[in-house]
């Protein structure tokens, strides 16, 4: 009810008229009752008033709304419907909110602001598409979009009706309608035709629209245009229709500065126009040329790029501009009139004429004639008739305007051809531009046409809206009430209807002299009864039609001569004969045809005169009436879509609102009756047939065999939709209230898409069984051969390598035999006369020795003889021990492990484990023990040699009384001499490096204890660094600068890799699209694999991955010359920035290199001079090593042990864990025993090596000195004896030196892991106490599944080292137990041959037992094959229980292989082949996160060990000194690390691309939507929001997900990325950026919706942002920066909250908001809406204060943040602490056929 009750209570606010703002607001400050006269009021500003009522004269006043609902997006949401209300609500949103849109129903109202806003860019087409309608705050783009939608939806065409007076926007949002959908609906192609179809906008300004006193760029005809839509809904064309141009403003105007702008810009051709614009007729009409704001020049550029860009060749511009020049060349020709005053002439010298004449390639003197000349044809003649002055000037303009029309035709009709295609049409899109309903102070017979289309468009919007509504309605017996609404159908008929006014215009042009005074004497007489109808009172020569929008008056003068449009015939076949071929063109008729030649003349009876041309027999009434009729048909045909525009003043400023102009226009658009009847009716419809055919596959397979199909839907919408009001069943249709559409179509969507996945599941299931086995069939072929061939060529290969040696052996054997048989010839001679003479010589001097000599070469024979035997018995005995010992060692084995396996055993050994700990520490003392009686026997060995030297000694001196020559015996004791002091010397010197390795231990241990105060002190002065940096704020934020600078330049790059992916794939894309054209099968060459094939890198060995030019050149091959504009600048700038990267990093290479050098030559000449002394000494050292390595292991079982104890002391609790401890506890102690064992048999078999090899030089100088006397030589082997024992204490004593060295570092390695595992508990409870006890209960479990996990793999790696030492042990054993039987035998032939004279030494050959090296050894065929299994076929979870990023070690370590054997191609192949690989599974599983992030984490982890293998010692600083052996030797993988770094940076793209398009659908409803808070929101009627019936193909409503969908959503992907094994500052990374999408997404949203800028929905935003930081701080990334990024919708929804009245509360607000710009704060002070009547809207004078503070602020004026926008990303170098070696590949992955290495 719109009226006040009977009685009205006082402080009731209402709305009066007023003369000056149509209506006003007061309050009733007495209460009224029923009778009263007067009604007491109170105006705003305190002014009191008497309001007099009355039945009849002024009823009572309308009823304002509450404040709460003032400002709604929608006029349907109102309380009191009715024109004041709507007034001020529309006042309020443009004046105060500064909203030019708003909803009324179905209808988009838009008011022009007479300003350009920043509302219509990119980021705001993003925003609102694939929106519905009423989602976001009203816009033009939404009401496109709704028509998009229900285009694909329904595939039925739409129309967008853009209608208003003029200068209220149409052209303008007609512009931005196409632009949406050029935006949207993309070409799919590179045709363009989008922008060609935006470029026909400036050329139809510049030829079709002037400036008016209302509107500087007003449109003077209307446009319809259809845009074309293929099946997959992308633009293939357009198609333009043209209504009415108004001809006559081209060469008349009275009072409006009026010019078409084609000719202001004709003004830069001098040489057509000879002039300016200011000095012609046509363009000086309208006084002022100028538009102030307007450039010319920059719109006539324009004008020309729009023309190439539709094809219109150079030539064709320049003629149309001839012309354009000769139209106006042609309004300045001078007609003189002649004295009789019935003829008239034109001078011969008239310069426009001849202008005229030769811009259109016609005859002057023709022209001139028939411009002062006309020809008229009688039944029996034809004559030529003068024209008066005044005739031949308007058959002048005719012309003239004939031909502007022409070539206005001509250009609309290439401009059609331009955009048509010739591909099939699926469906279109109209936007209708039109001149809006117009009334002057002269109404001519163009506004008369304008005005009749606006009633024919108003019928069909009532039609639509009102009219057809109701009837469909009753039709269909849907309980509905009627509504009296406005019909226009009586004034149409008295325009259009038989003798309307268009039937008597065009009856009265007919007649030969027939005036405007008889015509409207007619009309007068014809219509004077019609109620539309009016004859003004104070004229006999103009009439008045009441419209639908106000009453206009037309004056008849010049709607004849309008009417008839007359153009002779003559002038226009003299045009025809143009020389010029477009111009001829322009008036040859599309029927024009060459005439038929006949063999028989039939000459006529009597001259026929020429019929003239139907066309110009057709009245511009009659074309305009036809042409309308045609539009109408058009519009019918579509579901239209309305846009209303409002004018809001006159005087054209910037959000001003003039309320009687507006409602002037609110009144006419039928914006009322919208109101009325949208909120109860059912927008959407279906047909019974439609309903079942488009949604059967929602029955059940019972519903579907009913034969009633009608009772088969009413079946199905009562099972789907339970509220039976949001539906009705009509006779023919189903009726749906709004969303119900939507919904059903969701369900439907659902089902088929579950249908689609399950067909495309079992047709690639199939496909790629088809593919494998075909796959399969050809490497089993290509295997077969290829092996074959290399086995062939292997045993050609075994033949020629057997002959050769063969060949060799027997030429070696013949050489050598004769080169020892002539050597034995020469040494028997010689020995055989040097051995008489000797013999003699002794036999003469020393005859009685003789047989002293050989009682001791006797004594020392049997005592030889005798220890040989018992040794030889001691040794059977040792080998039967070793025997029987490896016999029942074999079985208690087999019984341990019997044993092992059994539960009591496990007992058993936790039952004992603590004293066999003791005994193990026992057996070490015990070791101890043994080391140092090994010294002690050493000391003892060095007093046996000093008696010997005695013994030796006397000796001598025996033999010097009896030798001849006595000097020799004096210098044989100097030498013993020399060489006791020697020895003294070496005892001094062994006693001195006992001294001082004593006290190196000393010195360790407080190097110890120092190191340990110098911790505590480091710590101390870190705490005082923290502090300084704490201080020293400035110098953080100049780092903070820098490093923004950084993040930009990396943002730069990556942004351009980006488009290189983009490009990549559109190159791709290109590529197949192209072999899918092509027929036929092409095949790659033979020569060239697959895989290099498909790769897009060239050879990384030629440096030409950091090529600028070569990457500008593949961007140029790929056909996007603009890609690469923008590329080229970059590039260089980035080569240069590489150049001086590389050249920096080479300098510091060198100058490291040098200083390496130097340090390598003094260690070189220390280990060459070390080397030489210990040469001699090596077969000691060995069984040294061999002894100190055994001591090692035993050392490092012991640590093992221990630890594995304390770890299960602290593990009391779990029962089965104490019990996995206790089994690897006795699998320990049975390793360390038969350790001991193997010791044990060790040192024996060295005492028998020893032992033996001292007997045998014993026995050697024994019989050397019993030949001939002791000389220089032996005394020189005694002292190289004393000076190997020397070295083999020394080396002893370096052992022990490292050994300490070696226990010092591991303490130190064992604090800092032991302070890391604290460090990482207490963060551990810090964050187990922040959880909820469920969480807590959750995460307790997960981390004993990580542990217990992480404890078994370490258990598993440990008793593999166990098992790899005890095979190595046992054969080195076996390699003693061998060299022991050489010896033996050694040893036998010795004494087969003791005649020998020279010692004879038995060298053996040790082989060296070589560890895993952590390499993989692959054939090159296998390569394939290593990439589908490692790369193609490997899915995430496969690898799960591994070790993370398994594939990336694999492959590196298969790269360390071929860089180890030094194969360049296997490296560049297989790195190559990789990437490549890579990118295709990518490409594969574009839309997969988890595949997506697998490959992110093994890229970057092989891009990490590619750095940490390099050998460069910047990656090296971390590695232990294993994994500095595992680095590369031969080549320098730098620029692949390159290409690799860029790969991650591609992955992460892509991942950030799929996880975004999985976050955005949730976000809104999430962060907004969802009451996360229950009964917060408060209640607020909402319109027709959410009344689309456009399908959501995406969401399935706006409350689907909630908050906790989104962080549930969020922590699966955090664990997918850790479980991978993602860098933890990568996951950082990822997470930020999908913080900055949801904030992103949250602040556009909230930007474009004024139902969630409330209170409640600013404390709901706020609950649901620390819920997100929450969720940050529970997965320790709230040092990863994501929180930052939520700052602006943390201060949005603060802005919300806070108090929002005084000066204070404004300076708050500019402090509080620094991450919102000026903007964005206006938009939301703006947009606030009070959701209850306590809440106070914020005041207009609150937003200017709030702008005033802003001033100064330099913010963007973007209102949308970008949603695209990506954060650079930055990979960390994140070494490994895996060492290769222990690597396990487990079976699953198929990968037999690497090798170990």
């Amino acid at each position: 009810m719109s009226l006040l009750c009977v009685c009205v209570f006082q402080y009731t606010r209402v709305w009066i008229p007023d003369a000056d703002d149509v209506w006003k607001a007061a309050e009733i400050v007495k209460d009224y009752k029923d009778g009263d006269p007067v009604l007491h009021l109170k105006l705003e500003d305190e002014t009191p008033l008497e309001y007099a009522v009355g039945p009849k004269s002024n009823p009572l006043p309308f009823l304002r709304n509450p404040d709460i609902l003032v400002g709604e997006n929608d006029l349907t949401a109102l309380s009191y419907l009715h024109e004041p209300a709507v007034l001020h609500n529309l006042r309020v949103r443009f004046i105060e909110s500064n909203h030019i849109y708003t909803y009324c129903g179905i209808v988009l109202v838009a008011i022009n602001p007479y300003e350009q806003l920043h509302i219509y860019g990119e980021e705001v087409i993003e925003a609102y598409s694939g929106q519905n309608m009423g989602d976001m705050d009203p816009h033009i783009f939404a009401v496109a979009e709704e028509a998009y939608k229900q285009m694909a939806r329904d595939e039925r065409n739409q129309s967008i009706i853009v209608s208003g007076e003029s200068g209220a926007g149409k052209t303008v949002s007609a512009k931005y309608a196409m632009r949406f959908f050029a935006t949207v609906g993309g070409s799919a192609n590179d045709a363009n035709v989008e922008e060609k179809v935006l470029a026909s906008s400036p050329i139809m300004e510049a030829i079709g629209n002037a400036k008016t006193t209302r509107n500087d760029n007003s449109s003077r005809f209307g446009k319809y245009i259809q845009i074309v839509f293929s099946r997959q809904y992308h633009i293939i064309g357009a198609n333009m229709r043209t209504y009415l141009l108004e001809k006559s403003r081209v060469v008349f105007q009275r009072y409006y500065k009026t010019k078409y702008f084609i000719d202001a810009c004709l003004r830069r051709i001098v040489s057509l126009c000879s002039a300016s614009a200011e000095d012609f007729n046509f363009t000086s009409l309208g006084e002022n040329i100028f538009i102030e704001g307007v450039n010319d020049a920059e719109d006539f550029k324009k004008t020309r790029e729009a023309f190439t860009l539709l094809g219109v060749k150079e030539s064709s511009q320049i003629n149309i501009f001839k012309v354009v020049a000769s139209i106006l060349h042609l309004g300045n020709v001078e007609i003189c009139s002649e004295r009789d005053g019935e003829s008239c002439r034109i001078s011969r010298d008239d310069p426009h004429l001849q202008h005229f004449c030769r811009l259109l390639g016609v005859e002057q003197k023709q022209m001139e004639h028939w411009l002062c000349h006309r020809k008229l044809a009688t039944s029996a003649e034809t004559y030529v008739k003068k024209m008066s002055s005044k005739q031949a000037s308007n058959a002048c303009n005719a012309l003239a305007k004939h031909i502007y029309a022409r070539m206005f035709d001509w250009i609309v009709e290439h401009i059609n051809m331009s955009l048509q295609t010739s591909s099939k049409q699926h469906s279109f899109i109209g936007v209708l531009d039109i001149y809006g309903f117009e009334t002057f102070e002269v109404n001519s017979f163009e506004q008369f046409c304008i005005n009749y289309a606006n009633e024919k468009l108003q019928q069909q919007f009532n039609s639509h809206v009102f009219k057809l509504e109701q009837e469909e309605y009753m039709k269909e017996q849907i309980p509905w009430t009627l509504i009296d609404f406005y019909d226009n159908q009586p004034c149409i008929d008295l325009i259009e209807a038989r003798l309307g006014i268009l039937d008597l215009l065009d009856e009265e042009c007919k007649v030969p002299k027939g005036t405007e005074q008889n015509w409207a004497q007619k009309l007068y007489k014809q219509h004077s009864s019609s109620a539309h109808f009016q004859k003004p009172r104070m004229s006999n020569i103009s009439f008045i039609i009441i419209h639908f929008a106000d009453k206009v008056e037309y004056q008849c003068e010049g709607f004849l001569e309008k009417n008839r449009d007359t153009v002779y015939d003559e002038q226009i076949n003299i045009l025809k004969a143009s020389q010029f071929q477009l111009v001829a063109d322009l008036f040859h008729e599309k029927d024009d045809a060459p005439p038929k030649s006949s063999r028989v003349n039939v000459r006529a009876a009597k001259s026929v005169p020429k019929a003239p041309n139907r066309e110009h027999r057709k009245t511009v009434g009659h074309q305009f009436r036809s042409s309308l009729h045609l539009l109408m048909e058009t519009l019918n045909a579509t579901t239209p879509h309305y846009v209303r525009c409002i004018k809001p003043n006159d005087e054209k400023e910037a959000f001003s609102f003039d309320s009687r102009r507006a409602v002037q226009q609110l009144r006419a658009c039928g914006v009322l009756e919208t109101i009325r009847i949208s909120a109860a009716g059912y927008p959407s419809r279906w047909t019974y047939p439609d309903f079942f055919s488009r949604y059967r596959v929602l029955l059940k397979k019972s519903d579907m065999m009913s034969s009633d199909k009608k009772q088969v839907c009413r079946n199905l919408l009562e099972t789907l939709i339970k509220e039976p009001d949001m539906f009705q069943f009509g006779k023919t249709k189903i009726f749906f209230r709004a969303g119900q559409v939507a919904y059903l179509e969701k369900l439907r969507t659902d089902k088929f898409r579950a249908a689609c996945i399950k067909i495309q599941k079992t047709v690639r299931g199939w496909l790629q069984r088809v593919r494998y086995r075909k796959i399969r069939k050809t490497a089993i072929t290509i295997q077969r051969y290829g092996r074959g061939y290399l086995a062939r060529r292997y045993a050609e290969f075994l033949r020629l390598s057997r002959a050769a040696l063969i060949c060799q052996k027997q030429y070696r054997m013949v050489r050598d035999r004769r080169a020892f048989l002539r050597v034995r010839q020469a040494v028997v001679t010689i020995q055989a006369y040097s051995r008489g003479m000797y013999t003699r010589r002794i036999f003469k001097e020393v005859h009685f020795l003789l047989h002293h000599k050989a009682m001791i070469i006797q004594r020392s024979v049997r005592g030889w003889l005798a220890r040989k035997k018992f040794q030889r018995a001691r040794n059977a005995a040792v080998i039967i021990q070793c025997a029987f010992r490896r016999t029942r060692a074999k079985k208690q084995l087999q019984q341990l492990k019997i044993e092992a396996r059994s539960a009591q055993h496990l007992k058993n050994l936790n039952s004992g484990m603590e004293n066999k700990i003791v005994q193990l520490q026992r057996k070490m003392d015990d070791q101890s023990k043994g080391y140092r009686n090994q010294n002690e026997q050493l000391v003892q060995q060095n007093s046996g040699l000093g008696l010997e030297v005695n013994k030796l000694q006397k000796q001598l001196e025996l033999m010097k009384s009896q030798q001849v020559d006595g000097g020799q015996l004096l210098s044989l004791q100097e030498e013993l001499e020399r060489l006791r002091e020697e020895l003294k010397d070496t005892n001094a010197e062994r006693k001195r490096m006992e001294e001082e390795h004593g006290s190196e231990k000393l010195t360790l241990q407080q190097r110890v204890k120092e190191l340990e105060t110098e911790n505590g002190l480091l710590k101390s002065e870190k705490e005082e660094l923290n502090q300084r940096i704490l201080q020293h704020s400035n110098a953080s934020q100049r780092e903070a600068s820098l490093q923004t600078e950084l993040d930009a330049e990396r943002q730069r790059y990556q942004n351009l890799l980006k488009e290189f992916s983009r490009l990549e794939q559109r190159y791709d894309n290109l590529k197949e699209e192209e072999s899918l054209s092509k027929p036929g099968h092409r095949r790659n060459p033979s020569n060239q694999s697959s895989l290099e094939s498909d790769s897009n890198y060239p050879s990384i060995s030629t440096s030409e991955v950091g090529d600028t030019e070569d990457a500008i050149q593949l961007v140029e091959e790929m056909g996007v010359e603009k890609a690469a504009m923008d590329i080229s600048l970059f590039m260089k700038l980035q080569k240069r920035v590489r150049e001086l990267e590389t050249e920096r990093k080479r300098l510091q290479l060198s100058v490291d290199k040098m200083e390496e050098l130097n340090k390598r030559k003094v260690a070189l000449q220390y280990i060459y001079v070390y080397q030489e002394k210990a040469d001699n000494a090596y077969n000691n050292l060995k069984r040294q090593e061999l002894e100190t390595e055994n001591k090692k292991l035993k050392n490092d079982l012991n640590a093992l042990s221990k630890a594995v104890a304390e770890r299960a002391s602290q593990n009391n609790s779990s029962n089965e864990l104490q019990d996995s401890y206790n089994l690897l506890l006795s699998q320990l102690k049975s390793a360390n025993e038969e350790l001991d064992a193997r010791k044990e048999e060790v040192l024996i078999l060295r005492t028998q090596i020893v032992s033996t090899a001292q007997l045998l030089e014993k026995n050697d100088l024994i019989v050397n000195n019993s030949k001939e006397p002791v000389d220089k030589e032996e005394a020189v082997k005694a002292y190289q004896g004393l000076c190997e024992s020397k070295k083999l204490l020394e080396a002893q004593l370096q052992s022990q030196a490292r050994k300490h060295k070696d226990e010092l570092e591991a303490l130190h390695t064992q604090n800092e892991l032991l302070k890391d595992d604290i460090e990482k508990k207490q963060e551990i409870i810090n964050s187990y106490s922040s959880l909820s006890p469920e969480a807590q209960v959750e995460y307790s479990i997960q981390q004993e599944i990580t542990r217990l996990t992480n404890d078994n793999l370490d258990l598993k790696e440990l008793v593999e080292k166990l098992e790899k030492n005890e095979r190595k042990l046992k054969k080195q054993l076996r390699i003693y137990m061998k060299k022991v039987q050489e010896l033996e035998a050694a040893q036998a032939a010795a004494q087969s041959s003791r005649s020998r004279p020279e010692l004879s030494r038995q060298v053996t050959v040790q082989r060296k037992e070589k560890d895993f090296e952590g390499m993989l050894e692959y054939y090159k065929e296998d390569e394939a094959l290593l990439l589908k299994t490692l790369i193609s076929d490997i899915r995430p979870n496969t690898v799960s229980a591994t070790v993370p990023c398994l594939p990336a070690y694999i492959l590196f370590m298969c790269i360390r292989h071929a860089d180890y054997i030094n194969d360049d191609q296997k490296v560049e192949s297989l790195l190559t082949s990789t990437i490549n690989a890579i990118k295709k599974v990518l490409k594969k599983n574009n839309d997969d996160f988890e595949m997506t992030s697998f490959w992110l984490a093994n890229t970057s982890r092989l891009l990490h060990c590619l750095k940490q293998y390099s050998g460069d010692e910047a990656f090296m600083t971390q590695n232990t000194s294993k994994q500095n052996e595992h680095c590369l030797k031969n080549f320098d993988l730098a620029e692949y690390r390159q290409v690799l770094s860029d790969l991650s940076i591609q992955i992460y793209q892509q991942l950030i691309k799929v996880a975004e398009g999985i976050i955005q659908p949730m976000t809104v409803s999430a962060m907004l939507e969802s009451e996360s808070i229950p009964s917060l929101a408060g209640v607020k009627p909402m319109g027709y929001r959410n009344r689309s019936s456009s399908m959501d193909m995406d969401a399935g409503g706006p409350t689907s997900y909630t908050l906790e969908t989104l962080i549930r959503q969020l922590g699966q992907f955090h664990s997918i990325m850790r479980d991978h094994g993602l860098d933890p500052e990568i996951v950082g990374q990822v997470v930020r950026q999908l913080f900055h999408c949801i904030n992103a997404v949250t602040l556009n949203n909230l930007l474009l919706r004024k139902d969630v800028c409330s209170w409640s929905a600013g404390m709901q935003l706020r609950y649901n942002t620390s819920q997100m930081e929450e969720w940050l701080r529970a997965n320790n990334l709230y040092q990863s920066k994501a929180a930052a990024t939520l700052e602006p919708i943390i201060q949005a929804a603060q802005l919300l909250q806070v108090k929002k009245k005084t000066t204070q509360d404004a300076e708050a607000i500019c402090s509080l908001c620094t991450s919102l710009t000026t903007q964005q704060i206006v938009k939301i002070l703006n947009l606030y809406t009070p959701l209850n009547e306590f809440e106070e809207r914020v005041t207009v004078s609150f937003i200017r204060n709030i702008q005033n503070n802003l001033q100064e602020r330099n913010d963007p004026p973007q209102l949308l943040l970008d949603t695209k926008q990506q954060f650079p990303v930055l990979f960390p170098y994140t070494p490994s602490a895996l060492s290769l070696e222990t690597l396990h590949i487990p079976a699953t992955l198929r990968l037999d056929f690497l090798t170990r290495v």
